[in-house]
C-alpha cells in the first residue's frame, strides 16, 4: 500500500516537473529583440515566395509576436538593395545573393529555405524566334528578366554559359514578375524571358512561347545544375542575426509553419488564402501552375547539404567576381534556427 501511494505521488511530481520544464523550454526562446521587421521581396505574387505570403496571410508572424511589413519590389536584386541600403531588415530572395555579397566583403546569411528548386523557366517567343533550335540562337537577342542581377538573370546567364554564350552576348531587360512580363513578351519587346509561374504558364497555355530550360521540378533542376539548387530563402546580415537571435527564430518559426501548411494544403486552401490579384484573372490556370511547382517548395526549410556548393559552382560559370574565389560557404547559411522551428512544429 505504501509503495503504491509513494509511486503515485512520485509520478505526479514527475509529471508536474516535466510540464513545467516543457513550458519553460517553449518560452526559453525569449521575446523578439525587434518586433517590427521589414522584409523586402522581389515579386511577391510568384510561387517562389508563396511561403512568405502564407505566413503573412494566416497570421503566423503575429503569432510569434512580430509586426512584419513586406515591401514588394520588381525583382530580387532590388530587394537586395533595400536590405543593403538599410531600408529593410530581411530579404525574401535567392540564396545566391549571399555568395555574391561575401565576394564583395559583406556578410549575409540564409536562415530558412523556402524553395528547393529555383522554379525559373527560360522561354523563347514563338513570334519573334519561330525557327529557334537551341540556346545558342539567343546571341544578340533581348531577354526579359524580373530585374537585372536577380535570380532570373543568374539562371539565364548559367544556361547561356552552358551554350557557350557570355552575358554580354545578349541584352537583359527588366520586365517584372506579373502582368507586365506577360505584356512584354506578347508585344514582341523581348525575344526570350527567364521568369516564373504563374507568368510562364500564362504564356505556355496559348503556345506563345516554347521552353528552353526548366527548373520547376527537382529532376529538371538537378539536370540543369548538377545537384540540389537552393532558391528562395530568408536572409539577413550576419550582424542582424547575431544581434536579434530571438527575432530571427520567430521569423523562422512562422516560415516553417507556413511550409508545413503548404505540404498539406489543397487547391481550394491556396486560392482562399492568397490575394485575388495573384491569380492574374485565371484561377484554373493558377492552380494548374501550382501543381507544376509544388514539389519545389521546401518541406522543412532546411538547406540541403550539397546546395551551397551547387549554387557557387553555378555562379562561377559566368560571374567574373566569383571565378576562382574562395567563398566560406558555411558562413552563408545556418540550419540552427530551422532545426528548432521543426522541433516546435512537428
Amino acid at each position: 500500500m505504501y509503495n503504491k501511494k509513494f509511486w503515485k505521488q512520485a509520478l505526479i511530481a514527475l509529471a508536474l516537473f516535466l510540464a513545467g520544464w516543457f513550458t519553460f523550454g517553449s518560452q526559453a526562446q525569449g521575446k523578439p529583440e525587434k518586433t517590427k521587421v521589414t522584409v523586402a521581396v522581389g515579386g511577391k505574387n510568384l510561387f517562389y515566395y508563396l511561403p512568405l505570403t502564407i505566413a503573412e496571410r494566416l497570421g503566423y508572424f503575429k503569432d510569434e509576436g512580430l509586426d512584419v511589413e513586406i515591401v514588394d519590389f520588381a525583382g530580387g536584386a532590388k530587394a537586395l538593395q533595400a536590405v543593403v541600403g538599410g531600408s529593410a531588415d530581411v530579404v525574401s530572395g535567392a540564396y545566391e545573393h549571399t555568395l555574391n555579397l561575401q565576394a564583395k566583403g559583406q556578410q549575409y546569411q540564409e536562415f530558412v529555405l523556402q524553395g528547393r528548386a529555383p522554379q525559373i523557366v527560360l522561354v523563347v517567343s514563338n513570334k519573334n524566334l519561330p525557327n529557334f533550335k537551341s540556346v545558342a540562337d539567343l546571341k544578340g537577342k533581348k531577354i526579359g528578366v524580373t530585374a537585372p542581377g536577380s535570380s532570373t538573370n543568374m539562371m539565364a546567364n548559367f544556361v547561356l554559359a552552358k551554350a557557350g554564350l557570355k552575358p554580354s552576348d545578349v541584352s537583359f531587360i527588366g520586365v517584372g514578375a506579373s502582368a507586365g512580363a506577360v505584356a512584354a513578351m506578347r508585344s514582341g519587346q523581348i525575344d526570350a524571358m527567364a521568369n516564373l509561374d504563374p507568368v510562364v504558364s500564362m504564356l505556355t497555355q496559348k503556345n506563345e512561347v516554347r521552353i528552353a530550360s526548366d527548373t520547376r521540378t527537382l529532376k529538371d533542376t538537378q539536370a540543369v545544375f548538377g545537384g540540389n539548387m537552393p532558391s528562395g530563402c530568408l536572409y539577413a546580415s550576419a550582424a542582424f542575426i547575431r544581434q536579434n537571435p530571438n527575432t530571427t527564430q520567430a521569423m523562422t518559426n512562422a516560415m516553417v509553419r507556413a511550409l508545413k501548411w503548404l505540404q498539406k494544403a489543397g487547391p481550394s486552401d491556396i486560392v482562399k488564402t492568397v490575394p485575388e490579384s495573384y491569380l492574374l484573372g485565371d484561377r484554373a490556370l493558377y492552380l494548374a501552375a501550382w501543381d507544376k511547382v509544388k514539389e519545389a517548395i521546401s518541406p522543412d526549410g532546411v538547406m540541403p547539404a550539397d546546395g551551397p556548393r551547387t549554387a557557387l559552382n553555378t555562379l562561377q560559370q559566368f560571374d567574373p567576381e566569383l571565378k576562382g574565389k574562395a567563398i566560406r560557404l558555411d558562413d552563408t547559411f545556418t540550419n540552427a534556427f530551422v532545426l528548432k522551428a521543426n522541433a516546435k512544429y512537428k
